[in-house]
């Protein structure tokens, strides 16, 4: 089941989170990170158990990022993580927002989801602050994708 996060479930997302930031696949998160931004995620749960979360951030007055994008590795390939941006897609719709980007390295996965490649230059500086936690920056080797909604 997709629904909101809500403050119970900022453990299992650390968790799930870090499990992949530990291995540079996204950037890690602090519990108090999770707490000030709990709006912007859903969860997928499985009696009990987070086993997705996605969060969509608003960047600018008609756009927003997908980020921290996990799934339980186990439970990957079932459609988990394109419900989830699917969730987020419809949510940015409802806040009026008719851009949303992405950094991945997830590529065919996204291409899946109607995003298509953009320069990273595109983007408005202002989402790189971010990007200063993480050990890669300057040298970001994500591809920045972006769909029209």
């Amino acid at each position: 089941m997709i629904r909101k996060a809500i403050m119970a479930d900022t453990n299992q997302i650390q968790s799930l989170v870090n499990t992949f930031a530990k291995d540079g696949k996204m950037l890690m998160l602090s519990k108090n990170e999770i707490y000030e931004k709990i709006f912007e995620y859903m969860v997928h749960e499985d009696n009990g158990e987070v086993i997705g979360v996605c969060a969509l951030h608003p960047m600018w007055e008609n756009l927003a990022e997908i980020r921290s994008l996990a799934v339980l590795t186990q439970r990957q390939g079932h459609g988990i993580g394109s419900g989830l941006v699917s969730a987020q897609l419809e949510r940015a719709k409802e806040f009026g927002l008719n851009k949303v980007f992405t950094l991945t390295y997830a590529e065919k996965f996204f291409s899946k989801l109607g995003f298509h490649n953009i320069p990273k230059d595109e983007l408005p500086k202002k989402i790189w602050t971010d990007c200063l936690k993480c050990a890669k920056f300057p040298d970001c080797d994500e591809i920045a994708m972006l769909k029209e909604i």
